[in-house]
């Protein structure tokens, strides 16, 4: 069973249909990263699923039951746009965010205790929010996100505002949620992020999912079939190697290889031997998500 399972949803606003037809599926304890240009429809889609919008048609299922208010308390959400009240302090913030997730006073307490000691802000608990730099503001933020400990977590670009520091706190944060079994839709533009946290990916434009699966194998789809060798001294090209290969780069130190037809690596390492190459390293060169979001967005 999905733990979240969007089937088929649209949703326009006046003549402007945002979302086409979008349907995907979450299994449980997994990192999701959505992608999409700006104005593609991700902002929609998180926004339906946080029921702050309904869809026009389709319908979303929350661990196989239809998405309601029951569920609201099970998922997080932590917006791009700060969600926090500027003259209120820390400490009162938090405590009203966690009261309205259904905590006790007590529990409140106990639960912000512990974020603020784990993220080394206690000594901010009586600043109002508008005293804080913004980087303080969003780790702010994500423990209001995080304080009922959501079995669905949506991150709207995390690290906005944070220095590498703080980023790398977070991240390792996020890291230890997934430990503990929640599922995280995590939204950015960042794509060496998306590559260092994210399983799974779904690329949506124009309102429509056009990308979506396997972070490793959608990189495998896409590969052009390169192969960089590193050389130890620089060579001189000889006849038989410029006849068995093609080459696309050449620098001091290493060659670039397309493959031919059914030509595979060690058939390259084979030639190179074959011609007193030293070698020092060969790897296959594949895109990154950048590059991937880039060609599919273009393409589509």
């Amino acid at each position: 069973m999905f733990l979240l399972d969007v089937q088929h949803i649209s949703k326009s606003f006046q003549q402007n249909l945002a979302l086409n037809d979008v349907s995907l599926s979450l299994e449980k304890n997994k990192i999701y990263g959505l992608l999409g240009p700006n104005g593609a429809g991700k902002t929609t889609l998180i926004r339906n699923i946080t029921q702050i919008f309904f869809p026009d048609a389709g319908q979303i299922f929350f661990n196989g039951e239809k998405l309601s208010q029951e569920h609201q308390n099970q998922i997080g959400y932590m917006p791009e746009e700060r969600g926090l009240y500027k003259k209120m302090k820390v400490g009162e913030q938090l405590m009203y965010f966690a009261q309205l997730r259904g905590f006790s006073k007590q529990q409140a307490t106990n639960k912000i205790n512990f974020w603020l000691q784990k993220l080394d802000i206690e000594n901010w608990r009586n600043k109002t929010i508008e005293e804080l730099s913004k980087g303080m503001q969003q780790k702010i933020q994500f423990v209001a996100t995080v304080l009922h400990e959501p079995t669905l977590l949506i991150l709207d670009e995390p690290f906005s505002g944070l220095d590498p520091i703080n980023a790398e706190l977070i991240k390792n944060e996020i890291f230890e949620l997934h430990k503990k079994g929640t599922t995280i839709i995590f939204s950015t533009h960042r794509m060496e992020n998306v590559e260092e946290i994210c399983e799974d990916i779904f690329l949506i434009n124009k309102g429509k999912i056009i990308l979506a699966g396997n972070v490793q194998s959608i990189k495998q789809q896409f590969k052009q079939h390169l192969i960089k060798v590193d050389t130890l001294i620089p060579v001189s090209l000889s006849e038989s190697v410029l006849s068995q290969t093609d080459i696309t780069e050449q620098t001091h130190s290493h060659l670039i290889f397309k493959l031919r037809e059914n030509q595979k690596p060690n058939d390259i390492l084979k030639i190179l031997l074959q011609n007193n190459f030293e070698i020092s390293g060969m790897i296959e060169i594949l895109p990154t998500i950048h590059e991937i979001f880039i060609q599919s967005v273009n393409n589509n």
